[in-house]
């Protein structure tokens, strides 16, 4: 061995600006502060790793510090430029952070700060990763940093500019280093691998840059690891993979597909092939999470982009193509977040294997239940209201049972024959039309009732089984006084029930409808609203055994003194009068009408009293109106 081995990344360090791969707004930015003479005192240079941020800070120390310069094109030749080549300077200090990060190493920065430059145009100093400096080290430098002595130049540099207090940005030029793009990381390690007669394929170059997430210093690092196979056979992508750990295309292909077509068992089989390779079971998903990633990208984009994204080639395109097509969008997002979900249990987990056979068990019996066609069914099932049962040995003799609607008991309870009882007859009209509607309304009553046992779907012979429920009882309207005081009695709430009493007159009294007249607007308010309506709606639900009654309370109607006429039929025999006070008119208790007081005042509380002119009304609707808060409308 003649001579110490330098690592390629070192060896191919760029030593002047143009040499620099990418960074191009950077290297015109710096080259006209240069040309301009418009040198700032203090720069912070930031960005991922390996993108050259303390590569440039050094050609730019260079240039200042060259005995031609200042100049964009330093001589290299020179005292100054080869000490910063070999890092040897006097008058240029790197100072690594991360080790020199108290504030008593800032004051020893300080101290020698006030010195001039010994041989050289400038005192540069470099800290690198200069997050890590302490907050008092920040402190201590900020006044420095903001006002240095002459011929002093501070160049920051830092992976993690959020870290970086505010008033140091504030006071420094700050420079964004981007990733360094695939194709750019390609064509430099090309030109290193024609250099050092590496033998490597163009797909394994490729793959080297897509590896290195956009830093330059990882590709050539990567590539110098490579460089010491055998130099016979060109090195492949499979020889990248081998020495990663990554898994192959075609591995993952497999894999991938066998989860798209829900086949578990296949898939544990494929995993226990890649795992006893010895691939770790996190760098096994995020592989194959990386592959749906292009899977995704390969569905949703065109071809142009998708080449840009995934860096496939147009056999690998193909198939990704082939293969999304029997994928869904959203299936495909959902099985990258179960990866990323795994990949952090594998993380923590003390049993890696375990957990890496579960996800895979699991992500191939995701992609057959999300898939959209399987939820739209099930949504259309649950709208529609019908229930499919799997049939299985024990179900297979009992009917299906399917929803159906609600049928009213007029179709069920009454016979065929009192239809023509409960037709209105029109005197105008002659007998035969009369005739024809009973019949016609016959005709409808039995289709319906077909309908309904054609829904049913029960065999004759279990009918009896299914025989319908028990229907309220038919009231005669000539029982609607009965009925009012009945469901009086069922108001639990007692306010409600005293102003019912008082205010409100029953309209019809039925199983499908109850209406009630209020005398006055005020009264017709409180009862159509809030607490009170709804006790009324739960009294009526009590009177007929059902829920959900339709219950209307409006003004009175010009119509509604013809049907109380026809409700009030002469053959109802009339009640006893303690019957009728106790039924019809019962008498309100004091502590219901006190209750209703309070209540009132209670409501008052809560508005702003209106003004009333009370002159212009007479005592009974003055009173009415301050006990109810109320107003007249014109």
């Amino acid at each position: 061995m003649n001579e110490k081995y330098v690592p390629l990344y070192r060896k191919y360090r760029p030593q002047k600006l143009e040499e620099v791969v990418g960074q191009e707004h950077i290297k015109k930015a710096l080259r006209n502060a240069i040309e301009l003479n418009k040198i700032s005192h203090a720069y912070l240079f930031t960005g991922p790793r390996g993108t050259g941020k303390t590569s440039t800070a050094r050609i730019f120390a260079k240039s200042l510090n060259c005995k031609e310069g200042p100049t964009i094109n330093p001589c290299g030749v020179c005292e100054n430029c080869v000490d910063i080549t070999n890092s040897t300077p006097m008058d240029v200090i790197e100072i690594d952070a991360a080790s020199n990060r108290k504030v008593e190493d800032a004051q020893n920065i300080l101290e020698k700060v006030m010195y001039a430059p010994v041989n050289s145009r400038y005192k540069i100093y470099i800290i690198d990763e200069v997050h890590m400096l302490s907050t008092t080290a920040f402190n201590a430098l900020l006044k420095t940093l903001e006002e240095p002595p002459k011929n002093v130049i501070f160049i920051l540099a830092t992976t993690e500019v959020h870290k970086v207090l505010d008033t140091i940005k504030s006071r420094c030029q700050r420079f964004d280093f981007k990733r360094i793009t695939t194709d750019d990381i390609v064509k430099h390690l090309r030109y290193i691998s024609d250099n050092e007669k590496i033998n490597i394929t163009d797909d394994a170059l490729l793959t080297i840059a897509k590896n290195s997430a956009g830093g330059m210093r990882d590709s050539i690092a990567l590539l110098d690891q490579l460089s010491v196979l055998d130099s016979d056979s060109p090195i492949t992508t499979e020889d990248i993979n081998t020495l990663l750990g990554r898994l192959s295309f075609d591995t993952l292909n497999s894999l991938s597909d066998k989860i798209i077509n829900s086949n578990p068992q296949e898939a544990i089989e494929e995993l226990e092939k890649i795992y006893n390779s010895g691939n770790e079971p996190v760098q096994i998903l995020t592989n194959l999470m990386d592959y749906f990633k292009n899977l995704l990208i390969v569905k949703n984009c065109r071809k142009e982009v998708a080449i840009e994204l995934t860096q496939a080639n147009d056999l690998q395109l193909g198939v990704l193509s082939s293969q999304a097509e029997n994928v869904e969008t959203h299936q495909i997002v959902f099985l990258i977040d179960k990866c990323a979900e795994y990949i952090k249990e594998l993380k923590l987990t003390n049993n890696p294997r375990l957990w890496l056979e579960v996800s895979i068990i699991d992500l191939a019996n995701l992609a057959e239940n999300t898939s959209l066609i399987e939820l739209q069914n099930r949504v259309a099932k649950l709208e529609g209201g019908n229930v499919q049962v799997r049939i299985t040995p024990e179900l297979k003799n009992i009917a299906p049972i399917t929803v159906k609607p609600s049928v009213k008991e007029e179709n069920v309870s009454k016979p065929i024959d009192a239809t023509k009882e409960s037709l209105p007859k029109n005197p105008s009209m002659s007998p035969n039309d009369n005739e024809s509607i009973t019949k016609n309304s016959e005709t409808k009553i039995v289709e319906t009732g077909e309908s309904i046992d054609a829904k049913q779907n029960i065999s004759p012979s279990k009918a009896e089984d299914f025989s319908p429920m028990p229907m309220s009882k038919h009231h005669d309207a000539g029982d609607i006084m009965a009925l009012w005081a009945k469901l009086l009695e069922l108001v639990h709430n007692v306010p409600t029930r005293a102003l019912l009493k008082q205010w409100a007159t029953p309209v019809k009294i039925t199983a499908d409808k109850t209406v009630l007249t209020m005398k006055n607007e005020i009264f017709l308010s409180q009862v159509q609203s809030g607490s009170k309506k709804q006790a009324l709606i739960e009294a009526v639900d009590s009177l007929f055994g059902q829920k959900n009654s339709n219950v209307i309370v409006r003004l009175p109607h010009p119509s509604d003194a013809e049907i109380k006429q026809v409700q009030q039929p002469a053959s109802v025999p009339k009640p006893s009068p303690v019957e009728v006070n106790k039924n019809i008119e019962p008498e309100i208790d004091e502590s219901e009408v006190q209750e209703l007081k309070e209540e009132v005042v209670e409501e008052k509380k809560l508005k702003h009293p209106s003004s009333i002119n009370s002159s212009m009304y007479s005592d009974n609707v003055n009173m009415v109106m301050e006990l109810f808060d109320g107003k007249v409308i014109e």
